[in-house]
């Protein structure tokens, strides 16, 4: 009898265990068109190609688009990617723009490559508004494009978005984790 009662301790525990981890959020960007906005991928809707994607309740500025490596048809010239071929970019402005409308407040982690120095800003309210949560400097990566940095930050108080930013056309970003 006792056999049986220590393997239940252990699913009930992972049972247990489990809505913790429903908590954390990656977004690989895969399945967002080649340069298509990524717009409400995230949010239950599509990107600007049509793709849909999943919802987290999270959607993306319309300037923050997918970028799929050359190698797999796409028009990056990016490689060795944290998780596939797809990653972040933006072309015009200043910042990728990310909305969170239920907020995460435990920290968020991603991996970034950058051929000049670039930022992150976290905001406590919707469409970079709000106070400033935390900046991140993010220095130039050596071979640019081809070696991601992972990095994270952790602040104090409810984030609703995060501007990735620097020069545009000069910085990619990819498996941003909230929850982690």
């Amino acid at each position: 009898m006792k056999s049986q009662i220590f393997p239940i301790a252990i699913a009930a525990s992972v049972l247990l265990a489990a809505p913790a981890c429903a908590n954390v959020v990656t977004l690989t960007f895969e399945g967002v068109g080649n340069l298509a906005s990524v717009n409400d991928f995230y949010n239950g809707g599509t990107d600007s190609a049509g793709h849909s994607g999943p919802n987290y309740g999270i959607n993306f500025s319309s300037n923050s688009l997918g970028l799929i490596d050359s190698s797999a048809g796409g028009s990056g010239n990016t490689g060795n990617d944290p998780s596939g071929v797809t990653n972040l970019v933006f072309l015009d402005g200043s910042a990728a723009t990310m909305n969170v409308a239920a907020g995460f407040d435990t920290g968020f982690s991603f991996y970034y490559a950058a051929n000049f120095s670039a930022s992150v800003v976290v905001y406590s309210g919707l469409n970079a508004t709000g106070s400033i949560l935390a900046t991140l400097t993010l220095d130039p990566t050596p071979n640019a494009y081809y070696q991601w940095f992972p990095i994270g930050v952790s602040f104090a108080g409810m984030a609703h978005s995060v501007d990735f930013g620097g020069s545009a056309d000069y910085v990619t970003f990819d498996n941003i984790t909230l929850g982690a």
